[in-house]
């Protein structure tokens, strides 16, 4: 995943909510993000990458797929992978500054070899050790090359700071080819 610098922030430091000294912190936790990124996509995943999009880099990572905790009846339950075979994951970072962008809508679309449609599926906001992400385990049909469609609607929560709060008011959709794609388990 890529971890070049993204554009300067399009906020004004005048505006009473966030001076530069707050933006350039803003900036630093996009890096720290950034850094975690590139390790989870360079050391951990099979394939990965991002793009600009609007407010956003939406980014991308596939392994294995692996266990995870959910909640059932209240109670938090290990559950290991039994069908699927792939874990997808999806970082959405604000554009301006590099940071997770947090309480988003992403669905995404893996597109098979043969141009048949392997499943879309919401990915849920997954707290891991290293990084937040959305993702989550699925099924695929076979190793190849697959095309990624990856949908964002805007988050719902409320923003500080009349000039420089409206953002993230649009959806955008991404795609990404040549996804590499191996199955952890058939």
């Amino acid at each position: 995943m890529s971890t070049s610098k993204t554009t300067q922030p399009p906020m004004d430091p005048g505006t009473g909510e966030a001076d530069r000294l707050q933006l350039d912190l803003a900036r630093a936790q996009g890096d720290a993000y950034g850094r975690a990124l590139a390790h989870m996509t360079n050391e951990v995943a099979n394939d990965g990458g991002a793009q600009e999009a609007g407010d956003y880099v939406v980014g991308y990572a596939v392994e294995e797929a692996e266990g995870m905790y959910e909640y059932v009846d209240g109670n938090a339950t290990w559950r290991d992978p039994e069908d699927e075979n792939v874990h997808l994951e999806v970082s959405v970072r604000d554009r301006a500054d590099g940071r997770f962008v947090p309480a988003v809508r992403v669905t995404a679309t893996l597109v098979a070899p043969d141009g048949t449609d392997a499943g879309t599926h919401q990915l849920p906001l997954l707290w891991h050790p290293m990084i937040y992400h959305y993702g989550r385990n699925v099924r695929v049909p076979s190793d190849g090359e697959y095309t990624l469609r990856v949908h964002v609607d805007p988050p719902t929560f409320m923003r500080h700071d009349e000039v420089n709060g409206k953002r993230f008011l649009e959806p955008v959709d991404v795609e990404f080819t040549g996804v590499s794609v191996s199955r952890g388990q058939d």
